[in-house]
């Protein structure tokens, strides 16, 4: 069975929806209020759970690798359970700091006047060391795929490179999302599959998805796959060495969809790529891309991801 280790941060999110974004020293009331497991990695394994209980033969054990607050922790248990009873994550490899009762944080404003989100963070875990993340590389072994969120990009090179010497044959996927960050490209140059968010491609003055990707091939040179999302405009994915792109629309010319909530889209096109490459080796490129912004677009006309993933089995 291939194992799937997700690598990142697992927030509580806490989701305002309100009128229009407030301005600066003023007071707003929000309309509706949202508590729920937030974080890249796990919004992701949460919906690829999903997609693999729509399988009859499960080829994939997914873990998680995460830093929580203390094992015996409220939050944790919030976190854990927020997957469902019979969830088939694994957590044993997440890392409990047994000092620290809160998890990490985030707050969520979202305008229904321009449907923009403003997001402010907090976390106060320390955060994940090099020895702790061979700890569990080790525990899991070889015959693996090793997914990271792409923060803190000195400790996640350290990860990758260590993935290469030590388990030669695991497969490394990353995500270059977060403008501004360091050393997200060191990363996309180690890994075989890299997801560039639209946020950050444009922070790079690239104009759309393929641009990014035509640019970044010269970047990531070990990649075999590159993806960039970009909004309604959907996705687009670029083979190497073939050189074969691949574009797929979010919305069809005669499609019209209500967007309700788009937390955590990126998140799932993720999931859904995942899913293509590691249970359906029968489906070429074009087929996964579409695929995965099938699931994205499903995502966004929705609050959370309930259901997500038997939408589109």
């Amino acid at each position: 069975m291939m194992k799937l280790i997700c690598v990142g941060a697992c927030y509580l999110d806490t989701i305002l929806d309100v009128p229009h974004y407030p301005g600066e020293d003023s007071k707003l009331r929000a309309t509706n209020l949202h508590v729920r497991r937030g974080g890249n990695c796990p919004n992701t394994l949460e919906v690829l759970q999903q997609l693999l209980r729509e399988r009859a033969d499960r080829r994939v054990q997914p873990y998680l690798v995460s830093c929580l607050p203390g094992a015996d922790a409220p939050a944790t248990a919030t976190i854990v359970g927020s997957f469902g009873h019979e969830t088939v994550v694994d957590f044993t490899r997440c890392i409990y700091r047994a000092d620290h009762t809160e998890p990490a944080s985030s707050y969520i404003i979202r305008s229904e006047a321009s449907g923009s989100r403003t997001l402010v963070n907090y976390n106060d875990l320390p955060e994940m060391t090099i020895d702790e993340f061979v700890a569990a590389a080790n525990d899991v072994g070889d015959d693996a795929w090793f997914h990271f969120e792409g923060r803190i990009p000195e400790t996640t090179l350290q990860c990758i490179r260590y993935l290469r010497q030590s388990f030669p044959k695991t497969r490394v996927s990353v995500e270059v999302e977060k403008p501004g960050r360091e050393g997200l490209e060191h990363l996309a140059a180690e890994a075989d599959v890299v997801f560039y968010s639209r946020s950050w491609a444009e922070s790079k003055r690239y104009q759309n998805a393929q641009q990014c990707l035509s640019a970044q091939s010269g970047v990531a040179r070990r990649a075999s796959l590159l993806c960039c999302t970009w909004g309604s405009d959907g996705a687009s994915c670029l083979s190497l060495p073939s050189g074969k792109a691949v574009s797929r629309p979010a919305i069809l010319p005669d499609q019209s969809i209500s967007v309700v909530d788009t937390v955590g889209a990126g998140d799932t096109f993720i999931a859904g790529m995942l899913f293509g490459l590691l249970c359906h080796q029968d489906w070429n490129t074009e087929r996964k891309v579409e695929f995965a912004v099938q699931l994205a677009t499903r995502k966004v006309q929705q609050d959370g991801f309930d259901g997500v993933g038997a939408g589109v089995m």
